[in-house]
């Protein structure tokens, strides 16, 4: 199977831009409104935005997604720390759009609960990530979790479609179609 050609240089140079501008704004916006939510939000006082479904609810986060691995905090870190090098390695690869968006939200969300993880108490490798959106009551995230389902899924839809990270693979027995 013939591998897909690589981005003209000025093409592989815009997809850095975007993956590398979308993981900045990314990390921007979590970490303003993860400050955000710490001045203006008071724990065990939940707003309702929209009625009971989503809701404001400020909290301190040791563990992942529904609180698993609540003492293993150093743990995700480490597992943060190699998604992270996942995405470098990647992004020395992206070849499209697609996918460098998938690893701009991955890259942003990552280091935004990374900065948490490092820079907040009780201490670095072992910090809690600030959560505040609670959804139907099922779990607490934050922006850099929003990033991170986004950037899932887009992965997993460029997956099944048989995208490379390259650029889009090329089926040369389909090439009459």
């Amino acid at each position: 199977m013939p591998t897909p050609a690589p981005a003209p240089t000025g093409g592989r140079r815009r997809l850095y831009a975007v993956l590398l501008g979308l993981a900045g704004a990314t990390l921007l916006a979590d970490q303003a409104t993860k400050a955000w939510a710490l001045s203006a939000l008071t724990p065990g006082e939940p707003v309702e935005l929209v009625g009971s479904w989503i809701r404001l609810s400020v909290l301190r986060n040791p563990g992942a997604a529904f609180s698993i691995g609540d003492g293993s905090t150093w743990i995700l870190t480490v597992v943060s720390l190699a998604i992270l090098g996942w995405v470098v390695v990647g992004a020395r690869k992206v070849g499209n759009m697609p996918w460098a968006v998938a690893l701009g939200l991955l890259l942003g969300g990552a280091v935004g609960n990374l900065v948490d993880r490092f820079f907040r108490a009780p201490g670095p490798g072992r910090g809690h990530v600030v959560d505040f959106i609670a959804y139907f009551d099922w779990f607490v995230g934050n922006v850099a979790d929003i990033a991170i389902v986004v950037a899932a899924g887009l992965i997993m839809v460029l997956t099944y479609r048989g995208t490379s990270i390259a650029g889009p693979v090329h089926h040369p027995e389909h090439a009459d179609d």
